[in-house]
């Protein structure tokens, strides 16, 4: 009995003593939530800050985390080298402007999105974003960027040519193209192009004349990697009893045009630059992106042209190629002093606060932004969002870009101008390069040796191939 009664004081005392130390907290002070401020620098090649401004400031109005984002514009040409530069000595941007077929190479120094309140997951992106984004920019799991608009391969054709060879609508089929092509060239007494039905053959005369190819790859159920990420767009396929290879297909199919003795002859190296032929209306049809609707405009502003879907292969699904750029966050940015926080909540901060407005600009608003960090600051900090302004329609109105949400490429697709592009973002199809640059310049040199009758297309592709695998 004595034993028990021990054994219940000490029991009480214990009890007494963890009370003690859970209301007093250890004799610790209550630690409040830290406060700061911070900017955030974005780097872009395309867009004058004209294009983000009322989305920026809109966006400061309602995260006071965020005093000032600055969006810096790069020269297109030396874009990539000056972001490499910038990123390896920590000195870069918070923000980039990233191509999709880039991911290969900067996926290492990128910081995919956390997981954390008021961050775009893996679901809010596969409901957002057409399927050739969740392709390129989300892998087990994590999402390394995300797009604000998307581009796919239009067909600009000349009105004018085309009322005067009696066609009365663009191509829907390569048959009908192969056609309208035949219908609208023209030679001369000594065999000389004066008239061209289309841009498609050869290179360095073609703007994204390797695009094209690529299209054709798609279209024609090329495989271009392997699971393990292999260049494999000479592989043979198996059809019932018949073997053949989809890429050899799509590089013969486009050569033909740019081959003197065949009955498609249309376009040769010494005619001028596609972009200017279309201006000038001595072609009648091109592939390009939306982008330049504005180029052919500017150089002919009285031109009668349109555009169209890209031709399809019959009984067969539809497929175009995508030309796009995400938003992606840098690893090594050399974080600004936050006062109080250490060096690695730093960068967790930073990294937060610029997903959290990629999400903002990108994903469509669901009413509420969580301005407050996960790493421990700002906590409990929430902003009502107006569900009436939506920053990717903003930015999609202002630069007159087909999109890469679905909500509003279904508000776009009766669009006049981008509808045509917009739409077909939803069959867009890319594929993933260690080195994108140097895989154009093999595409290209590729193209060019079956043009000049250099080598053969089997042996031109299966060499392609090689090539690519080396990189």
């Amino acid at each position: 009995m004595a034993k028990n009664k021990i054994e219940k004081k000490t029991l009480l005392v214990c009890l007494i003593f963890l009370g003690i130390f859970v209301i007093s907290g250890c004799g610790c002070k209550k630690m409040q939530p830290k406060q700061y401020k911070m900017s955030l620098e974005i780097w872009g090649t395309f867009d004058d800050r004209d294009n983000l401004a009322e989305i920026i400031a809109n966006y400061r109005k309602i995260n006071p985390a965020v005093t000032n984002i600055e969006y810096k514009k790069l020269t297109p040409d030396t874009y990539k080298q000056e972001l490499l530069d910038a990123l390896a000595s920590g000195q870069g941007p918070d923000i980039f402007l990233l191509n999709s077929a880039w991911i290969p190479q900067f996926k290492d120094k990128t910081i995919p999105a956390p997981n954390a309140q008021g961050i775009v997951n893996e679901q809010r992106f596969r409901d957002n974003f057409v399927d050739v984004a969740i392709n390129d920019f989300v892998e087990e799991g994590e999402i390394y960027a995300v797009p604000l608009s998307m581009n796919s391969l239009g067909l600009f054709y000349n009105k004018d040519l085309f009322n005067q060879a009696g066609i009365v609508s663009p191509p829907k089929n390569w048959n009908k193209f192969i056609d309208d092509v035949r219908l609208l060239t023209k030679l001369d007494e000594f065999g000389n192009i004066t008239q061209s039905g289309a841009a498609i053959g050869t290179v360095y005369n073609i703007n994204r004349s390797t695009d094209v190819l690529n299209l054709l790859m798609f279209q024609t159920g090329t495989e271009m990697t392997s699971s393990a990420g292999n260049a494999v767009f000479g592989k043979w396929k198996s059809v019932g009893d018949q073997k053949f290879s989809p890429g050899e297909s799509a590089l013969n199919f486009y050569t033909q045009f740019a081959k003197l003795k065949s009955l498609n002859y249309c376009w040769n190296s010494s005619l001028h630059y596609s972009l200017d032929a279309f201006s000038e209306g001595t072609v009648a049809m091109m592939f390009n992106y939306s982008w330049h609707l504005k180029t052919i405009r500017d150089k002919n502003p009285k031109l009668n042209f349109a555009v169209s879907p890209v031709p399809q292969f019959e009984n067969s699904a539809k497929v175009n190629f995508a030309s796009y750029w995400g938003y992606a966050v840098a690893k090594n940015k050399i974080a600004e002093s936050f006062e109080g926080i250490s060096g690695l909540d730093k960068n967790a901060i930073r990294a937060e606060e610029a997903w959290k407005f990629l999400t903002y600009l990108t994903v469509k608003p669901d009413g509420n932004l969580v301005a407050d960090s996960s790493s421990g600051a700002n906590l409990g900090v929430k902003q009502t969002v107006d569900l009436n302004f939506d920053p990717a329609e903003k930015y999609a109105e202002k630069s007159q870009s087909p999109s890469a949400r679905r909500d509003i490429i279904e508000k776009q697709k009766n669009d006049p101008e981008i509808g045509v592009f917009a739409v077909d973002n939803l069959i867009a199809k890319s594929w993933k390069q260690k080195d994108s640059q140097a895989v154009e310049i093999i595409f290209a040199e590729m193209i060019e040796s079956v043009v000049k009758g250099q080598t053969t297309v089997t042996d031109a592709i299966h060499s392609a191939e090689q090539r690519v695998n080396t990189l």
